[in-house]
Parts: structure tokens; sequence; C-alpha cells
């Protein structure tokens, strides 16, 4: 099967879980940038659904996420593999490598900290903004290609502009066939969407390009619910290397923060 041709599995899900830590995507992952490679928002929900479930501890949970992107991420069917870096007591770091069409595609880490109530001196200087509620839905991310980007709910702040703005989104789909996932997993799943909402250049052949090579992602809390608000803040350097910074949101508040080094260049066509 020709990597341009990958063999998707159907359904209205992101992904079909295939056993042995082996999984085939649908066109609901599919990417922006490429039609035959995944979108690195579902992929990075993938990758935290596997972090979350291997050696699980009750007392501790993920509070970072940093996932590095080796190169296109392959539609169709992929592997991930799971190990442990750093074991400890209060403090653990653990791998997920995910591996398409023969090649490391996604490395992802993961610090796991214990949980404990530090409710005392706990507080949040990232401001409260508005919910989905207040906003109206908007097609403006149809610029975008891709089965992921179809597929997703956007509500908009009319004060986005270009470089900078918050933006709600939520998917009606389901990470994986028939399992339930958690609102981390569900919400991670969305996080690199913030690369788009925002642009400093409309995307397209006579454009700009601005592919992000990672993905860091820092949780103060958990986050809940199914809606993920992003405010987010584009900028491009001089030298054709650019950053996509967002703070997260769910519908009670601030949870984290993320961050998306870019490749700032000419589109093809341009």
């Amino acid at each position: 099967m020709s990597s341009e041709t990958p063999e998707l599995a159907v359904g209205d899900f992101f992904y079909e879980d295939l056993g042995d830590g082996r999984f085939r995507s649908t066109v609901h992952a599919q990417g922006a940038w490429n039609p035959h490679e995944q979108h690195m928002a579902p992929a990075t929900g993938i990758l935290t659904h596997v972090l979350e479930r291997f050696e699980p501890r009750e007392e501790m949970r993920i509070a970072r996420m940093s996932l590095d992107i080796h190169g296109l991420i392959p539609g169709g069917e992929f592997e991930v593999r799971t190990r442990m870096i750093r074991p400890g007591r209060t403090i653990e770091l653990v791998e997920a490598e995910m591996i398409g069409a023969g090649r490391t595609c996604i490395v992802a880490r993961a610090w796991r900290l214990i949980t404990g109530d530090s409710s005392p001196v706990a507080v949040v200087e990232d401001e409260a903004v508005p919910g989905p509620e207040e906003f109206d839905r908007w097609d403006g991310m149809e610029v975008w290609p891709g089965g992921y980007i179809r597929g997703l709910e956007f509500r908009k702040d009319p004060q986005l502009r270009p470089g900078r703005g918050l933006v709600w989104l939520r998917t009606p789909y389901p990470l994986v066939d028939g399992v339930e996932t958690s609102s981390l997993v569900r919400l991670l799943g969305l996080v690199d969407t913030a690369n788009g909402v925002a642009p400093r250049v409309e995307p397209g052949p006579d454009s700009w390009m601005f592919p992000n090579v990672d993905l860091q992602i820092h949780l103060h809390r958990s986050p809940v619910g199914e809606w993920l608000g992003v405010q987010a803040q584009q900028t491009y350097g001089t030298d054709g290397i650019g950053l996509t910074s967002a703070v997260l949101h769910d519908v009670e508040g601030p949870f984290g923060r993320s961050e998306q080094i870019l490749t700032v260049r000419p589109a093809p066509g341009a």
C-alpha cells in the first residue's frame, strides 16, 4: 500500500484498536498539510490515552505532555510502544513512541506527579474567559482542509484577529471505537488545533506554511468536559521560526498552557 493511499478504518471515530498496541486511523484523523497524513491533534489524543493506561497509579496524574514530531504522521495503521523511563515514588517519567510506515513518527513523554491537597495555597493567575455558550457557531476554520478540521464544532470570540484570540472547540467523535476515554484524553486530543485558530497569515498554496515540530502541554489541574477553550497567540520571527502559545480552558476555567515551535516557510506554490 502506497504511503499516499493509506488503508483507513471506517466509522465515526478517530481510531480503531487492532490490539497489541496497534491502531488504525479514520478520515476524521486526517491532517491539514497533506491528505495522506494524520493531524497531530488526534495523534496526541491516542498517545495520551495509551500513556494514561500504562502502569497507572490512582494517586498520580499526568502534569506535562511533551511531544516531538519526527516527521509526517502517516494515516492508516501504526503501532504505539510504551516504556517507563524514570520510575519513582512521587514522580515518574513515561514514554510512548508512535511508529508508522516503518519509522518513528512521534515520541511523547509524560511526567506523572503525586497528587495531594494544596487547596490552602491554590491560586490561578490566568483569568477565566466567557464559555462556549456565549458565542455563535463559527465556520472560519473551513479554510483548513482535512477530515480532522471538518469534524469539529467551533465557537469564536468576535475579537479574534490574525495572530491572537479565543476559540472554543469540541468533537462529536470518540477517540477510539467502543472505548470510553477520559476528559484529559478528549481535550488534549484537541490542543494541537491551537496552531490554526488564529494564524497570522491565511493558509493556502500561494501563501505561507507554519507547521509545528513539537507540542508541549503543562497542566496545573485535570481538565473536565468536552469543550476546549484555546486562548492563542502566534508569533513569527524573522529567520523562519515561529511560536504558537495558548492558555487552555475548559468550562470550569483555565487548566494549563501549550507551546508549539513552528517552521515558517513559503508554501510550494508561493
